[in-house]
């Protein structure tokens, strides 16, 4: 168990840190708030009208971003398989087509599903 003490420390002294500052800042920081602040901020181009409600983000927003997880992912896995492929020899050549051909499967579908067109 003292193997864990300083983790435990370390956990307690973040949550406590991160606690203190949430409570100062709202203490001691300025209470004025205005349309302009509550309005969401998109680089400095004038935001979008939303509904009253909230809107909706359009679909293409998520299949963007679930492409951008997949490669992203893929290029992770990628990287080891690239630094240690002289050690690893065919056995790493292998692995690594194993691991490329479905992820080019699924370009090659989102691709032809139109999932890269940006009109």
């Amino acid at each position: 168990m003292e193997l864990y003490t300083p983790v435990l420390a370390l956990l307690i002294l973040a949550t406590g840190f991160a606690v203190f500052s949430v409570v100062i800042s709202t203490q001691t920081g300025p209470a004025r708030y205005n349309r302009a602040k509550l309005d969401s901020y998109e680089c400095g181009i004038d935001p979008t009208p939303q509904p009253a409600g909230g809107g909706k983000f359009p679909v293409r927003y998520y299949i963007t971003a679930m492409l951008f997880i997949v490669f992203d992912i893929e290029i992770v896995f990628l990287y080891p398989i690239a630094v240690a492929f002289d050690q690893m020899r065919i056995f790493g050549l292998i692995e690594m087509v194993l691991f490329v051909i479905p992820v080019f499967v699924a370009y090659v579908y989102v691709w032809r599903r139109g999932g890269l067109d940006w009109d």
